[in-house]
């Protein structure tokens, strides 16, 4: 097995490489000075495994070229099998049109684009919405992080917790927490848009008062809809407000929203960089290695 890294988390690829030791393979990523990408694989991989680590985060449009182009040269130098890590999988909210409006299924656009360029399974981590995994007719696998936010929940021994689902959407996530933790009580936040880009809290479904209410959901980007629950659960009498996140987008404003919510811990995963600075300002902030998950399913592929 052969293991590339694309640009876009280093930082999470050395720790994968470390955890199954096995080098990162040689390849050179550079930019033409009219942005064009340059890819080039410093090793011998023909007829051989290979694996490429890149989330399809900010700069989506960037790393989501880099992936297809080191898939490419991989096909070009008979790579036997390649294997695509996408830890997050950019574009994943863009699966529908909703009312036949002229939009596109970017998602299912992407879906093609990875197909076509070579790859031949695609893992990620807590996919958006399941559904996007029919798009492809390579193997796709959504690995969830349930276990990784179980095992930090049960080690903080929390008294009287109750899991909130963020949205109606977020109540099967939530539910497999709750089951996990013997069926501990859940409430969901009940939201509306009364325009583009605008959500607001319409209800607090379920008892969360002098309880430690557990936020599960998958992405936080401006954190802004999040910390605007978060303060209406505080004034329906939560106690504590503990936030676990799979993958942190953290666009526009977050940080500011953030540091001013009254949220009091958010637990984070690794999947995208986190910015040095959001860790220097924000020390509730905490940060879930998904590299031993992602250790594992490559060992499973290595053991075929």
């Amino acid at each position: 097995m052969k293991i590339f890294s694309g640009t876009s988390n280093l930082e999470l690829a050395n720790s994968i490489s470390n955890k199954i030791n096995i080098s990162l393979s040689k390849i050179s990523i550079n930019r033409f000075k009219d942005g064009e990408i340059n890819i080039k694989i410093n090793e011998n991989v023909r007829g051989k495994n290979a694996c490429i680590i890149q989330s399809t985060c900010t700069p989506v449009n960037e790393n989501l070229m880099e992936l297809l182009l080191i898939t490419d040269a991989l096909k070009r130098a008979a790579a036997k099998k390649i294997v695509a890590i996408i830890p997050y999988f950019g574009y994943s909210r863009q699966d529908r049109r909703i009312n036949s409006e002229s939009v596109p299924i970017s998602a299912k656009l992407i879906a093609n684009l990875l197909s076509a360029s070579g790859i031949n399974q695609i893992v990620t981590i807590d996919v958006h919405f399941e559904q996007i995994q029919g798009f492809f007719d390579i193997t796709f696998d959504s690995i969830p992080v349930k276990k990784i936010f179980l095992n930090d929940i049960k080690k903080k021994n929390f008294l009287d917790p109750v899991v909130v689902a963020p949205d109606f959407g977020g109540i099967h996530r939530a539910r497999q927490i709750s089951n996990a933790m013997k069926n501990i009580d859940i409430a969901v936040i009940e939201k509306y848009r009364p325009n583009v880009n605008q959500t607001k809290v319409a209800n607090i479904i379920g008892n969360v008062k002098n309880r430690i209410c557990i936020i599960i959901d998958d992405i936080i980007d401006t954190a802004s809809t999040l910390c605007k629950s978060a303060y209406y659960l505080k004034n329906k009498g939560a106690s504590k407000i503990i936030c676990y996140i799979t993958h942190p987008v953290l666009s526009g404003n977050a940080l500011d929203n953030m540091r001013s919510s009254v949220i009091d811990e958010f637990i984070l995963c690794d999947t995208i960089p986190i910015n040095a600075s959001f860790k220097q300002i924000l020390p509730n902030m905490k940060i879930l290695t998904v590299s031993k998950i992602l250790t594992k399913y490559i060992q499973n592929i290595i053991n075929e």
